[in-house]
């Protein structure tokens, strides 16, 4: 659970110190959905191509998603680091409403159409805001 909330902290903190494209990229608090996929093959580039294109598309079509973070793990880890997924994915949104309407529409259904052949595992954390 701590190298959970800790892969949390690096990337939301990683997240509000990058610079912003748009407004897609400005975090919105309210609910963060965090997914981890670890793929069949992680070593294979036409993989990893193939997933960062169908991912970005996603991102780039989503009616709901506020903010998108699609990451890898860090090469220097330490032992609280939990480096052993393919890549990662932080989506905020305005509320869960607005992410369980991001589960079935067509961006998202049409991402995992096309790429949930590439991942043995997936694991998602979901966070509503404290305050």
């Amino acid at each position: 659970m701590k190298k959970t909330i800790s892969i949390l902290i690096l990337t939301l903190t990683a997240l509000s110190c990058g610079e912003k494209k748009n407004d897609m990229n400005t975090f919105n608090p309210a609910f963060a959905h965090t997914v981890y996929f670890w793929f069949n093959n992680p070593d294979s580039q036409t993989d990893k191509e193939k997933f960062e294109t169908s991912l970005t598309k996603f991102m780039n079509n989503s009616l709901y998603a506020k903010t998108q973070f699609i990451g890898t793990p860090p090469r220097a880890s330490r032992d609280v680091v939990d480096g052993s997924f393919t890549y990662s994915l932080i989506v905020s949104f305005e509320s869960s409403e607005a992410q369980a309407k991001y589960q079935t529409e067509a961006a998202h259904m049409l991402f995992v159409e096309e790429c949930s052949d590439l991942w043995e595992k997936v694991i998602v954390y979901d966070s509503q805001t404290i305050n």
